[in-house]
């Protein structure tokens, strides 16, 4: 400050006495120019020369001189009055301080006040920055009309050439006018600098915030994805096959992860997205503005995922989500779909959400689905099939022709299409499964049905089916069962309760995990199971390592009707590491079956499946298959091909079928419905019954002849498996043609609960 002070009063008299020498070359001159008119008055023909206007001309000149000396001071003063108010603000605020105050100085609080002002307000740079050049165009101007000839307007034309383009000074004459154009120049570099710095931090700030996905999501009808788990990528594929008949969809996904992690993992996805865009944004769903920022309020349906790890945790999360989307200023228009990790927290969760909530509980779903598959083998394909989007599925739609008819007429009226059901309008919307055949349709009523897609099936006239011919066949009685659990679930305690209701009295349920058996009860019961009301099975508890060889083979596990390997708690944070655990339990289960199996048992079991040969170790194990179930919960889809190869084992996707759990009830909530009842303890659900209920051996019939005889037992046929066939077939083509049925192939049917 004190270099720029000592320059400026240097600038200032120099140009004082440069001022001074030319107004006494001035008066010289005008002296000279007085003699030369006299000497020359002689000489002239048209009178003398007027001496009064040359002097008024030079008086005019010394004036405008005087005028541009000023514009140069002033231009001066003005550069010069900033340093020096700063320095008198610095001694006053140090004058006014006493020695022990601590009040902050006046050139720090004018600091933090620009600091805020810059830092505050988005538009300020620019503003300060457009000042700046302001200024130095005024100051150059001055400085300019001071030092040269040209007019103000002119030199403030100058000024902004020079700060513009700072080439522009290299025509300047004389050293003042030199020198302020270097000075305005090196002020427009500086100026330039800080544009250019500005202009590149608002680029990389705008591609930083494309690239952490900070922008807004402008759609709308789109289905909203919160937060990240093993499940997405089964999510994703399901809901792409769901939008493909409308031509793709949008899918927008917000977590918080970053947005080229999200975007990077979702191209590994090894599958096609079938015209669906799916977005990506970083956020967090407990701030309404990241909410906000993805379109909530417009959004179809919203699918809050269960993060992995602990479930008390995933579940508290999930409730703080609901609260934040509640609280939605603008409202909602679709539906929520919460998955929950635990039971025990969905009438909380619903609670907070109202009627805008569906929850499907992912263990629950997967603990009730193993059951069923271990008293039914291959339902877990039939699953597969019925939740998945590729095949068949379950749609709801109106259809007014079909007011006054008779349920057991709508069931054949559709070609393409098997009705499942009734959603009564009489009811407030109830749907009810399975009804009775006198029940008729009223008008408001839809009908449930199972159907490839919500456009390729629609109601005839009804068709020409015989007749059925009644089979009283009276099935025999439930036995009891003898099941093994290997492995422990955070709610295998709900798991025991459904298996009490499901299987017959005297039953037994082995439990063989690495739990202390002592520890064991005092965990079932702080998970809500009452031993007292345990009516048909008996506990037994076992303690051991499932990967370990002789822990098993103190089992008898030649005796077990079924085995289901559950996906232990302490390693189903991690997929690969749970399956690889399944895995080798079930080989060595299957292993010791073979060799405790018969001699006799092994060399004339019947057809060996797959193309193993008999005497092949993987081949004895098929054949142990055939005494005992077992049921695998597999996490990871890459691990069904291991087991689809094999055919030691049905096995049930747990990840995948959740996902497509969530994708069916994010495309129609009712659905949410239908599948609790399936899987609750009472009322209807899918089961497989044997062709023998229906018809004789080598009968001829078509599928709606099956249909209606089947209804004889209150049962509605949605699909079949022939006897040597690897899958069934859901929803079948040409149901009107005729065919003989063996008594080897099954039926799948939805039938109420024995």
């Amino acid at each position: 400050m004190a270099v720029s002070i000592a320059l400026a009063v240097t600038c200032f008299t120099s140009l004082l006495h440069k001022n001074f020498s030319l107004q006494s070359q001035v008066t010289d001159l005008q002296d000279r120019l007085v003699i030369a008119n006299t000497r020359l008055k002689p000489c002239l023909l048209d009178g003398p020369l007027d001496i009064g206007d040359s002097v008024s001309d030079n008086t005019s000149h010394i004036s405008n001189r005087s005028l541009k000396n000023s514009a140069l001071f002033f231009s001066l003063a003005i550069l010069s009055i900033p340093l020096i108010f700063l320095r008198y603000v610095d001694c006053v605020s140090r004058l006014r301080r006493s020695a022990d105050s601590e009040e902050v100085s006046l050139n720090k609080q004018l600091a933090y006040r620009v600091d805020v002002f810059l830092s505050v307000y988005p538009y300020s740079k620019p503003l300060v920055l457009l000042l700046a050049t302001f200024l130095l165009i005024c100051v150059g101007g001055l400085a300019l009309f001071g030092v040269t000839d040209d007019s103000f307007a002119d030199c403030l034309w100058l000024s902004w050439t020079y700060v513009a383009d700072s080439g522009n000074h290299a025509n300047s004459v004389g050293v003042g006018p030199k020198l302020v154009s270097v000075s305005i120049s090196f002020g427009g570099m500086l100026i330039f600098a800080m544009m250019l710095g500005l202009v590149s931090d608002a680029i990389s700030e705008k591609f930083d915030s494309l690239r952490k996905g900070r922008s807004e999501v402008i759609e709308k009808d789109h289905t909203l994805i919160l937060g990240w788990s093993d499940k997405l990528g089964s999510l994703l594929n399901q809901l792409a096959i769901a939008n493909e008949s409308l031509g793709g969809g949008n899918v927008v996904v917000m977590a918080e992860r970053d947005k080229e992690e999200m975007e990077s993992d979702i191209a590994k996805m090894e599958f096609d997205f079938k015209g669906t865009s799916v977005i990506c944004r970083s956020g967090s769903p407990l701030i309404l503005a990241d909410l906000k920022k993805v379109s909530v309020s417009k959004a179809r349906a919203i699918v809050v995922l269960a993060e992995d790890g602990n479930a008390d945790q995933s579940d508290a999360r999930a409730l703080r989500t609901v609260l934040s989307l509640s609280g939605v200023k603008e409202g909602l228009r679709g539906h929520i779909v919460v998955e929950l990790s635990d039971l025990d927290n969905e009438v909380l969760v619903k609670l907070v959400g109202g009627d805008l909530v569906e929850t499907v509980v992912a263990h629950d779903v997967i603990g009730r689905l193993m059951i069923q598959c271990a008293r039914q083998p291959g339902l877990a394909q039939i699953w597969e099939d019925i939740l998945g989007f590729e095949n068949c599925e379950f749609y709801i739609k109106r259809w007014p022709q079909l007011d006054g008819l008779l349920f057991e007429e709508v069931l054949i009226s559709f070609p393409d299409a098997i009705p499942c059901g009734v959603k009564v309008a009489a009811y407030g919307g109830k749907i009810i499964l399975n009804p009775d055949d006198s029940y008729v349709l009223q008008e408001g009523d839809e009908i449930l049905v199972i159907a490839e897609d919500d456009d390729t099936y629609a109601p005839t006239t009804l068709p020409m089916v015989k007749e059925a011919v009644y089979i009283d066949i009276i099935r025999p009685p439930r036995q009891p069962q003898k099941i093994l659990l290997c492995g422990w679930r955070r709610d295998i305690d709900d798991m025991i309760v459904v298996l009490d209701a499901f299987l017959a009295p005297g039953s037994e349920l082995w439990m063989f995990n690495d739990v202390p058996e002592n520890e064991r009860d005092k965990k079932l019961a702080d998970g809500g199971l009452d031993f007292s009301r345990l009516e048909n099975i008996t506990l037994v508890n076992r303690e051991g390592n499932a990967v370990i060889r002789r822990h098993l083979e103190s089992l008898p596990l030649e005796s077990f009707n079924s085995i289901l390997i559950l996906a232990d708690e302490s390693v189903e944070d991690s997929a690969i590491q749970a399956d690889s655990r399944s895995l080798a339990t079930l080989l060595l289960i299957r292993d010791i079956q073979a060799k405790r199996l018969p001699y006799e048992v092994t060399m004339v079991s019947q057809v060996h499946r797959g193309s193993f040969s008999q005497g092949s170790w993987i081949g004895e194990m098929q054949q142990a298959s055939d005494k005992s179930v077992i049921i695998s919960e597999i996490l990871d889809p890459r691990t069904k091909n291991l087991l689809s190869m094999s055919k030691i084992s049905d096995y049930v996707l747990s990840n995948e079928l959740v996902s497509m759990a969530l994708a069916m009830v994010a495309e129609d909530r009712q659905i949410n419905d239908v599948l609790e009842e399936l899987f609750a303890e009472e009322g209807n659900e899918m089961q497989i019954r044997p062709a023998d209920l229906y018809l004789r051996e080598e009968e001829e019939m078509n599928f709606y002849e099956i249909i209606l005889r089947a209804r004889q037992r209150k049962e509605i046929v949605i699909g079949y498996r022939l006897e040597n066939a690897e899958r069934a077939i859901m929803n079948p083509p040409n149901k009107d043609t005729r065919r003989k049925w063996s008594s080897k192939d099954v039926f799948v049917v939805i039938a109420e609960k024995e």
